[in-house]
């Protein structure tokens, strides 16, 4: 199994960034390159992908690793980047390895259970999956802080902190025992938007201003492209190098940027953030379709219309003098943009 992390590294600026490969279009040529060694890929938007290389293996005579190898190597030769390629003998396991250092590398977990075990077992514990900052913060006071600590607690006794099914998952995951199986599908179409702060930033106030101004480029490339998102997902990234993900289905399609950044405020305000070292926040529109074919709720609320005369304005003015333009007043300073998939 690969988890293959296309944040990359610029071989001609001899720089590490964080950030997606490019535009979809880009994308989607690098999870096609995938293709080409297996066809069970997965991807994993913006920057993301699984590969399941099981037949692979015996088709090119080559194990995991060195199919790794080739990855790295056809994804420079091509596009002049680097990735970072993890390998391990399921999903959760091969994300953990590829997140577990700096990028540009390939690392490799290894396979027997108890060797897996004692692998994880010195990590903190909000590497593992669906264990954000509130489930921390939560174990925390009963000393549960690395996952080895998860490892020697009963998993009755885990859910009478968490509650059953949480504690079910977080002592298999604990174990690296992880049953699903990579789902091949193309990368769907979506419209992001990246926020990344040039240091670790505590501060919620920045983080609600990242947010309005992803919020605010998203509704506008929407809008401009005639377009509507049903779905969002926030990706915020932290200091460490873990992540936390939320997805929301909106109530309606939209490309309100009023709404898209009401919704991603509750998303952020779910995540029960105190004093979290955040590194930069994605906000991704997915679920797009056409605008005209959109359903909408009608509104008697004047403050609503009002806000849409006014984005339609700013649009305007964006379309005359570029993106520029505009900014919402709310924003003040924001951390630096980065482009996200068209």
């Amino acid at each position: 199994m690969l988890y293959v992390h296309f944040a990359v590294r610029d071989f001609q600026n001899h720089e590490d960034r964080f950030e997606y490969p490019g535009t979809e279009a880009v994308y989607r040529r690098l999870v096609g390159l995938l293709g080409g060694i297996t066809p069970v890929v997965q991807a994993l938007p913006p920057d993301a992908a699984f590969a399941d290389v099981a037949g692979a293996r015996r088709h090119f005579g080559r194990d995991a690793r060195d199919l790794a190898a080739l990855v790295r190597l056809r994804v420079a030769a091509v596009y002049g980047i680097d990735c970072t390629v993890g390998v391990g003998p399921n999903p959760l396991l091969a994300r953990i390895a590829a997140q577990s250092g700096p990028p540009g590398a390939i690392r490799c977990t290894p396979t027997d259970p108890a060797e897996v075990a004692a692998y994880l077992a010195p990590m903190p514990v909000g590497v593992l999956p669906g264990v954000g900052p509130a489930t921390v913060r939560t174990l925390a006071p009963y000393g549960l802080h690395t996952v080895g600590d998860v490892q020697r607690v009963p998993t009755v006794t885990l859910g009478r902190i968490l509650g059953a099914p949480a504690a079910r998952a977080l002592a298999d995951a604990a174990r690296g025992i992880d049953a699903t199986r990579v789902a091949p599908t193309a990368p769907p179409r979506s419209v992001g938007a990246v926020r990344e702060f040039g240091r670790d930033e505590l501060d919620p106030e920045q983080h609600h201003r990242a947010l309005l101004g992803c919020a605010e480029e998203i509704g506008w490339r929407l809008r401009r492209e005639r377009q509507v998102a049903g779905v969002l997902v926030l990706t915020v990234s932290y200091a460490d190098r873990t992540t936390t993900v939320r997805t929301r289905t909106l109530p309606e399609p939209t490309a309100h940027s009023r709404t898209l950044a009401t919704e991603a405020t509750r998303m952020y305000a779910s995540l029960a953030l105190q004093r979290a070292r955040v590194r930069g926040i994605t906000l991704r529109a997915e679920a797009i379709a056409p605008a005209d074919r959109a359903v909408h709720q009608l509104t008697l609320d004047p403050t609503d219309d009002r806000a849409h005369r006014l984005e339609a304005a700013a649009d305007r003015a964006r379309a005359r003098f570029g993106p520029d333009a505009v900014s919402l007043a709310a924003l003040g300073t924001t951390p630096t943009p980065k482009n996200g998939p068209d």
